[in-house]
């Protein structure tokens, strides 16, 4: 019998299309004959819906076709099964599932919100929980556990959208104790999404204004000079980790832009694209060099740092981490964890010769052993503090007691 795999994606998020482009990436993927492939489409408007058509990108040009002939539904536990009902009458259960597999990028998905829903009902998941979601996707809270770790970054500093507004030269004052060139980031965008690069106070104001846009957390960095970035994926859990190929990213510009991760040669021209505005590769369509030109030395050191990072976070499933190397001083810095990485970082483990197939059947395999691991632990007691609540007053006694509580 064919596992069921319910694979999530779309949502609410800056990222939707890229996530619609990673997950029908891997479910041409699956191996079809070990699990029955189950696409769940959110829209940006939050509704959910299932049907075949789903995993067909050229669908997703003309977004009337999925609520004529997709199955409007909601995800929830009934009698022992996992199941997506039909939202209109008659209300039928349209598929059970096994596991979810989320292969969803960006705020309201990607960050702990999606996973904590998927928690609550019980249903197995692919992935980082909750906790390292959260910290995934959320700089600060990334920078601050690693800065514990002692994992080497960038200078930076960060702070609300409200604190600049109603105070910014005090801002710009705790900005100025960085050294330019600067960046500034939305602190829960991914893609690229909102990042200028600032090479004066006056771009710095502009970058802060676009920001904004996009997030109430800032996080402003000085840039690494002699700038090498490379990547690397590490997949397992807290328990057991196993690190991909490195690849050096190259680039026309001073930082991986959207365009160059999405839109082909970054003039909005698509190579191989089938939709007039996204590349179907996404992320492995940017210009690599794979292996990354590093010495055995910091190879070691990047790998290391990697791991490192992604316990300290305490992910699980295939997160892809990325490094800032300044190439003259030989010094690594790490920059951000990408908990579900775009197109899964399948061409990282390709060159370690793990298909993409492979990947995404480990990645499930974790997900059941995270599962097991959750289940196994104490989360509440059979015995009910309640029911001698009425013996020792019940509402009554709450009655001498309100004016304590006040």
């Amino acid at each position: 019998m064919r596992i069921k795999v319910g694979v999530i994606f779309g949502g609410e998020s800056v990222e939707h299309e890229v996530s619609i482009i990673s997950a029908i990436q891997a479910m041409n993927k699956l191996d079809q004959e070990k699990y029955e492939i189950i696409p769940i489409y959110i829209t940006k408007n939050r509704e959910w819906y299932t049907g075949d058509m789903l995993r067909d990108i050229e669908v997703y040009q003309d977004l009337s076709l999925i609520k004529k002939y997709g199955s409007n539904v909601v995800l929830y536990y009934k009698n022992g099964s996992y199941v997506l009902q039909k939202k209109s009458f008659p209300k039928k259960i349209v598929k059970e599932l096994d596991i979810a597999f989320p292969i969803v990028h960006g705020t309201n998905v990607e960050d702990g919100v999606l996973q904590g829903y998927l928690q609550t009902i019980g249903i197995p998941y692919v992935g980082s929980n909750v906790y390292a979601s959260v910290a995934g996707q959320d700089k600060t809270i990334m920078k601050d556990i690693w800065m514990g770790a002692e994992i080497p970054m960038s200078p930076f500093t960060w702070f609300y959208d409200v604190d600049y507004k109603r105070d910014s030269e005090a801002v710009l004052k705790k900005i100025s104790k960085l050294k330019y060139p600067l960046i500034v980031k939305p602190a829960t965008t991914g893609s690229s999404v909102g990042i200028s690069l600032c090479e004066n106070e006056e771009k710095l104001i502009e970058g802060i204004d676009e920001a904004i846009q996009y997030d109430s957390k800032i996080v402003v960095e000085e840039v690494v000079p002699n700038l090498k970035e490379v990547n690397i994926a590490v997949m397992g859990n807290y328990e057991h980790q196993k690190v991909s190929e490195i690849e050096e990213v190259l680039s026309a510009n001073k930082f991986l832009t959207y365009e160059d991760k999405y839109l082909g040669d970054g003039k909005g021209k698509l190579k191989g694209s089938v939709s007039p505005k996204y590349n179907s590769k996404g992320m492995a369509s940017t210009n690599r060099k794979l292996p990354a030109n590093l010495s055995d030395k910091m190879r070691k050191e990047v790998e290391e740092l990697a791991v490192k990072a992604f316990k300290a976070l305490g992910s699980s499933g295939n997160a892809r981490i990325d490094f800032l190397i300044d190439d003259k001083a030989k010094k690594v810095y790490i920059n951000e964890i990408n908990s579900i990485p775009g197109s899964l970082a399948f061409y990282l483990w390709d060159a370690k010769d793990i298909n993409f197939s492979q990947l995404l059947d480990d990645m499930i395999n974790i997900g059941i052993k995270d599962y097991k691991k959750r289940v196994g632990k104490t989360h509440s007691f059979e015995t009910n503090i309640l029911k001698g609540f009425a013996a020792n007053g019940g509402i009554k006694g709450m009655k001498g007691a309100k004016g304590k509580l006040r």
